[in-house]
């Protein structure tokens, strides 16, 4: 049964624009940060020291962002998306600031896992007040749109980073954050009502974030300690151990929780399921190439370190065009399995002509065949948001959003060290046999060798997707009854 739902909160044409370019520049401050940092840490390793903390500002943010995602996805369902959402601009902003102030490496690690906080808050909010104020069909549209954000930070951000660095030092791109920020608080503050839902109990899920707290923080350093090697394999053990039993504290927590930060109950719905999978897959494929293309440009066919990034434009310019004409497709049709058959599908043919590079490849075909790579990743950036939202009530949208997103960092987060480790068991055998390119160029063929067994995985999971079609003017509720939650001119319900 289905019941009406108005296309357009009645917020008005110039306040729709309104909150759009707000989220946009909210999202974007926390994009560019992903992309700017990589060109940025050579300059704060030499004014920090600490070369042998390299890796450890970005594990400490991708941990807390992770983290953040998922309870302040539930947290926004409780206290309304706007004032978590500002919370989080507030958050980075000042967190921003003591990164540029850091005096040490100790201090810019704290001060970056803070900021993964609000990093995490602004990147899966603004796509969850997308599926709020606009119907099923037109959320695709306009998601696509709000994800081009992410094509246009990567492309940008590497770029930006250098000339800010060169020109201004370091700090200041930690500092630039704070104008920008400051832009989408006034904006989101004058313009988005906040969404919130009446029938949610005002209960904090204590045990569930302090179990999932602990278990994911604990798989995350077992992980980023495997992939860097050195440590003892009994340090590595335990933490996996540690995160297994907090993991199944967790489970019992939420089973017994009023309001839980993860509630049990979504994994009993197919395409919950199916979606995040496919979302996990996607994030390691899309970042085989966003890692070894580059890593390939430089050291197989010699490139330097500007020729490798501008080689890199194409394939980001296409997954960025390529998430806002899926977005547009799906706002045409309603559908979108046939979709993601498509995206894995190309996602396929990219990392397979990948897997055939050699150091005779020439520049123009490694264009092309990380370009191809680039339109499947783009395709899925939004597929399985809209998916998972018309599959749920909108009391559920929150945090349905949030898991998407968390389960895209999980895959990054798994698969990142996987393909470091295969990258360096592979040069320590074949180094002895060839030559060190030679070697090198083995190592890479075997990660997207790996990244098409995992582009079929996603393929053969594509087929088990539930499809509801998205509805125009109506919302679907997909537990039957009557969806009544239709947004007032406050935001509620």
């Amino acid at each position: 049964m289905t019941a009406n739902y108005e296309n357009h909160p009645p917020l008005g044409k110039k306040k729709l624009i309104m909150v759009m370019g707000g989220l946009m520049v909210g999202l974007l401050v926390a994009a560019f940060d992903y992309s700017i940092m990589g060109t940025t840490m050579p300059q704060i390793i030499n004014s920090l020291q600490g070369m042998e903390y390299y890796a450890w500002p970005f594990t400490a943010y991708m941990l807390t962002s992770t983290i953040s995602l998922i309870l302040f996805g539930k947290l926004s369902d409780i206290y309304g998306r706007k004032h978590v959402l500002i919370l989080g601009i507030i958050i980075f902003i000042v967190t921003s600031v003591l990164c540029g102030f850091s005096t040490s490496m100790l201090q810019l690690i704290i001060f970056r896992g803070l900021q993964g906080i609000g990093g995490g808050i602004l990147l899966s909010l603004p796509f969850t007040v997308i599926g709020e104020i606009f119907s099923p069909r037109e959320r695709a549209k306009y998601m696509g749109i709000l994800g081009s954000v992410f094509g246009v930070a990567d492309v940008l951000g590497p770029i930006l980073g250098g000339v800010i660095t060169d020109t201004w030092g370091w700090r200041w791109v930690f500092f630039v954050n704070v104008p920008i920020g400051i832009m989408a608080v006034t904006i989101i503050l004058y313009s988005l009502p906040n969404f919130k839902l009446p029938d949610v109990k005002k209960v904090i899920d204590y045990g569930g974030i302090v179990t999932f707290t602990l278990a994911l923080s604990a798989l995350i350093l077992a992980l980023t300690l495997a992939g860097e090697g050195g440590y003892s394999w009994n340090l590595i053990a335990g933490l996996i151990l540690l995160s297994g039993v907090s993991f199944t504290l967790f489970v019992w927590a939420e089973k017994k929780a009023v309001e839980p930060i993860l509630p049990l109950h979504l994994f009993k719905n197919s395409i919950f399921n199916v979606s995040s999978v496919e979302s996990f897959l996607a994030a390691a494929l899309m970042f085989s190439g966003v890692i070894y293309v580059p890593l390939f440009a430089q050291e197989v066919l010699g490139m330097s370190a500007t020729h490798s990034g501008l080689i890199m434009i194409p394939m980001l310019f296409s997954l960025t065009l390529a998430s806002i004409i899926t977005g547009q497709i799906i706002a045409w049709t309603g559908k979108y399995k046939k979709l993601v058959i498509a995206e894995f599908i190309i996602t396929g043919i990219g990392v397979v002509l990948l897997a055939t590079m050699n150091a005779d490849t020439p520049y123009y075909l490694l264009i092309l065949y990380s370009t191809v790579l680039g339109i499947g990743s783009g395709m899925a950036y939004n597929l399985f948001n809209v998916a998972v939202q018309n599959a749920f009530p909108l009391r559920e949208i929150g945090i349905v959003t949030a898991s998407m997103r968390f389960f895209r960092n999980i895959g990054t987060i798994v698969f990142v060290p996987l393909f470091g480790y295969i990258m360096n068991f592979t040069l320590a055998r074949a180094t002895a046999l060839t030559t060190n390119s030679q070697a090198l160029v083995l190592s890479i063929q075997n990660i997207f060798l790996v990244a098409i067994v995992l582009a079929l995985a996603g393929l053969a999971m594509a087929f088990f997707l539930e499809e509801i079609p998205l509805g125009g003017d109506e919302f679907v509720n997909p537990d039957g009854g009557e969806e009544t939650n239709t947004p007032d001119m406050k935001g509620n319900y």
